[in-house]
């Protein structure tokens, strides 16, 4: 499941400012999603070539370029429609694992 929702976690993250994929691992393992960097470069390339993110090469004074990503309009579209259907989809599990009332009801005569 968490697989499935790491794109929505990822345009979120990149939403709003350019983040260099390091950054992104960071943020995802302060949220306890562990996620491993052969887990991830293949997602973000896969993200880009689909027109949801761009990069951009800056140099670095401390080693090889980097790559930083941001989120395109049609990106944004994306992870709206993402969002739409996460929120959707909380609300339907949510209904169906809570206790059922009338069984509760019944457990407790």
């Amino acid at each position: 499941m968490k697989k499935g929702v790491l794109e929505l976690c990822i345009l979120s993250i990149i939403t709003g400012k350019e983040v260099y994929a390091s950054d992104i691992l960071e943020e995802l393992k302060t949220s306890e999603l562990i996620v491993v960097e052969g887990t991830l470069y293949p997602l973000l390339t896969r993200l880009k070539n689909d027109g949801l993110l761009s990069y951009r090469w800056e140099e670095s004074k401390s080693g090889p370029p980097r790559k930083y990503f941001e989120i395109t309009e049609i990106g944004k579209k994306v992870l709206k429609e993402l969002n739409i259907n996460w929120n959707d989809l909380v609300k339907a599990v949510g209904h169906l694992t809570k206790p059922n009332k009338k069984e509760t009801k019944t457990q407790s005569k």
